[in-house]
C-alpha cells in the first residue's frame, strides 16, 4: 500500500511524493486523510533547519500533526468503524521518511488508540483540535489562573482567549503588534503594547514565542503574578533578575496537550462552548503544498494554512 504525502527532504526542499505505508495490524487503522493543517510552530522550525536536536528528528520526514479524515479500514481490535470520521495527531507508518510528525498524508495507517471521534460537520476545522487542546492544556489544571493578558493573536493566542470566555472568566487583553492580526476579535479587546498602561496584570499568557519579551512583560505583571511561556522556544531563556525578584515574579512553561486535553476540547467544540470559525484563512489543494509553506510561514495575514486531500487518489 502507498500513499501521496508532504515529504520535507531537507531544509525548504518540501514536495509531495509516493510512499510506501506499513501494514496495519489488528489494532490499527488505515485513514483517507481531507484535510491537514500546517504549524507554523515546531513545523516552521524543521521548514527553516532551525529545530534544536530532537528525539526522532531527521530528514526525509513527513510534517503534520493536525489531520483530519475517515476510517477506511480498521483492525479487529479497534472499537471503530469504516466511516467514522476522525482526527489524527501524526503517524509514523512511512517507508524510507520519518514520521515524527506524519499527519500531511493522502493516507494513513495509525494505532486507533492514538486518534479521537470527531463531527464530519466540523469538515476543514476538524483538523484544528490539536492547537485547541494545546490552548486547553494551559489552561487546565490545579493551581492554574485564567489570562488576564495574552500575548499575540494568531491562532494561539485566539483559543486562549476564546476558551477563558468559555471557562466563564472575565475577558482578557489581548496585545498585538500586526495591524494584520488586530482584527477578529471574539468578545474581547486586542491592543498595540504601547496602548496598554497597565503593570498590574496577575498572569500574562504569552502566546508569541518571542522569548526576548519575557523582561518586558515581567514589568508589566503585579507583584506575585505570573507569565506562562505558552509558545515554543528555539533560543534560551533568560530575563534580568532584578526586575523579577522586585515582583516575585513566576514562571510556568506550557507544554503539550495531552489525550484528556483533547477530549476535553471537542466536547468543548461539539458543546458549542468553543468556535473554532474565523481560524482558518488559507485553504490551498495538497498538490500545491510547496507554495502553501511557504505562504503559511511568510504571509503575515495567513493565520491558518489547510491543505484540502480531497483530490489526490492514492490506489
Amino acid at each position: 500500500m502507498e500513499t501521496t504525502a508532504v515529504i520535507l527532504r531537507g531544509p525548504r526542499e518540501i514536495g509531495l511524493g509516493k510512499l510506501g505505508l506499513t501494514a496495519p495490524g489488528p489494532k490499527d487503522l488505515v485513514v483517507e486523510i481531507s484535510h491537514s493543517g500546517i504549524s507554523t510552530g515546531t513545523e516552521k522550525l524543521f521548514y527553516t533547519g532551525n529545530m534544536p536536536p530532537f528525539p526522532g528528528m531527521g530528514y526525509p520526514l513527513v510534517p503534520g500533526y493536525e489531520a483530519a479524515g475517515e476510517v477506511i479500514e480498521a483492525g479487529s481490535e479497534t472499537n471503530f468503524k469504516v466511516g467514522e470520521h476522525i482526527f489524527v495527531p501524526g503517524a509514523n507508518c512511512y517507508e524510507g521518511a520519518r514520521g515524527l510528525f506524519g499527519g500531511s498524508a493522502r493516507r494513513l495507517v495509525t494505532d486507533a488508540s492514538r486518534v479521537t471521534r470527531i463531527d464530519p460537520g466540523l469538515g476543514p476545522e476538524g483538523a484544528l483540535l490539536a492547537l485547541a487542546a494545546t490552548a486547553r492544556h494551559a489552561l487546565a489544571g490545579v493551581d492554574k489562573k485564567m489570562p488576564e493578558l495574552i500575548v499575540g493573536h494568531g491562532v494561539l493566542g485566539r483559543l486562549l482567549a476564546r476558551l477563558t470566555i468559555a471557562a466563564g472568566a472575565p475577558a482578557p487583553t489581548v496585545w498585538e503588534i500586526n495591524p494584520d492580526r488586530q482584527g477578529g476579535a471574539m468578545g474581547y479587546e486586542v491592543l498595540h503594547p504601547d496602548n496598554d498602561p497597565r503593570r498590574d496584570y496577575r498572569t500574562i499568557y504569552d502566546a508569541s514565542g518571542v522569548g526576548s519579551l519575557l523582561d518586558m512583560l515581567i514589568t508589566r505583571i503585579a507583584k506575585g503574578g505570573e507569565v506562562v511561556l505558552a509558545g515554543f522556544y528555539t533560543d534560551p531563556i533568560s530575563f534580568a533578575f532584578p526586575p523579577a525578584f522586585m515582583k516575585e515574579a513566576r514562571l510556568r512553561i506550557a507544554a503539550e496537550w495531552e489525550r484528556e486535553d483533547l477530549i476535553a476540547t471537542r466536547q468543548l467544540v461539539e458543546s458549542g462552548a468553543l468556535s473554532l470559525g474565523e481560524l482558518i484563512t488559507h485553504s490551498v489543494p495538497a498538490e500545491k503544498a510547496a507554495e502553501a509553506y511557504e505562504t503559511a510561514f511568510n504571509d503575515p495575514a495567513c493565520l491558518k494554512m489547510i491543505l484540502n486531500w480531497g483530490a489526490v487518489h492514492d490506489a
